[in-house]
C-alpha cells in the first residue's frame, strides 16, 4: 500500500468497513472452526482417573502354584462418542490366596499400571514378559502349549486383552496357510495310520491268535483248535 502524506490538520475521521472487516471475519472463522472440532485426548500420565472404569478378569491356574491367580485389567475410554473413541489399559490388579508371591505381585502390577498410564506403545510388555523363563522349568497348558514361566503366561493374558480392545492385531495363519496345514495334517495321519492286524488277513474272520507262530490263524477244526498258518494243533 502506497503511503499518503497528510498536509493539513485532521478535523474528522471514520473507520473503513471494507478490507478491515473482511480481515476480522477471516481471523474469526478459523477460531470458530477450531472450537467446533473436538480435541483428541491421548493417553498420558497426568490423565485423571475417572470414578468408574470397565475391566476384564482372567483366571490363571498354573500347575506350579497351589492357588489360582485372578488378573483384572481396567480400561479407560478416551474420546467417547467421537470418531476417535478407543480403549486403553489403565491399571492391572492380581488377586491370589498364595501370599508367598505377594511382594513381587504388588511390585509388578504397580510398575505395569505406571507403564499403562504413561501412554504410547505398551505392547512391548507382552514380548518382555513372554521371554521370562523359570530356572526350575516350565509347564504345559491344555492343548499342548508350553509356558516357560508364570510371568510368561501373564504376558499371554495381557496379549489377549490388548487384542480384545484393538491395540494388537490377532496373530495367526491366513486362509492359504490354514488350508496347507490341514492338508499336511491329513497326509501325515494317513501315512502313520495304525493298520489293523486283522484287516488284510488271509485266514477266516474270527480266528484266534496262535501262541506258537503269533498269527491270528487259530480255528476250531474237527473239534480241535488248529492253526492254519503253522499247523500246530492241540490234538497232536
Amino acid at each position: 500500500m502506497k503511503p499518503v502524506k497528510i498536509e493539513g490538520k485532521i478535523v474528522d475521521y471514520r473507520v473503513a468497513k471494507g478490507d478491515a472487516a473482511g480481515a476480522e471475519q477471516s481471523t474469526a472463522k478459523p477460531d470458530r472452526e477450531a472450537e467446533a472440532k473436538p480435541k483428541v485426548v491421548r493417553m498420558h500420565e497426568k490423565l485423571v482417573r475417572p470414578e468408574m472404569l470397565e475391566g476384564t478378569t482372567y483366571k490363571l491356574k498354573s500347575p506350579v502354584m497351589d492357588h489360582a491367580m485372578y488378573v483384572t485389567i481396567n480400561d479407560i475410554v478416551l474420546n467417547g462418542g467421537t470418531e476417535h473413541e478407543g480403549r486403553r489399559p489403565f491399571e492391572i490388579f492380581i488377586n491370589t490366596k498364595n501370599l508367598d508371591h505377594f511382594q513381587w505381585i504388588v511390585a509388578m502390577t504397580r510398575m505395569m499400571s505406571a507403564v499403562f498410564r504413561k501412554g504410547g506403545d505398551v505392547a512391548f510388555l507382552v514380548e518382555e514378559m513372554k521371554a521370562v523363563f523359570d530356572p526350575r522349568g516350565g509347564y504345559w497348558l491344555p492343548g499342548g502349549k508350553f509356558m516357560p514361566s508364570v510371568i510368561a503366561e501373564l504376558g499371554h493374558i495381557i496379549e489377549r486383552h490388548l487384542q480384545k480392545i484393538g491395540l494388537l492385531g490377532k496373530t495367526g495363519l491366513d486362509e492359504h496357510q490354514r488350508r496347507l496345514v490341514k492338508e499336511k495334517r491329513a497326509e501325515f495321519i494317513e501315512q502313520n495310520r495304525q493298520t489293523d492286524a486283522f484287516a488284510n488277513s488271509a485266514f477266516p474272520e474270527g480266528a484266534q491268535l496262535c501262541t506258537k507262530c503269533n498269527t491270528a490263524a487259530l480255528i476250531r477244526l474237527d473239534g480241535c483248535m488248529t492253526c492254519l498258518n503253522c499247523g500246530d494243533s492241540k490234538c497232536g
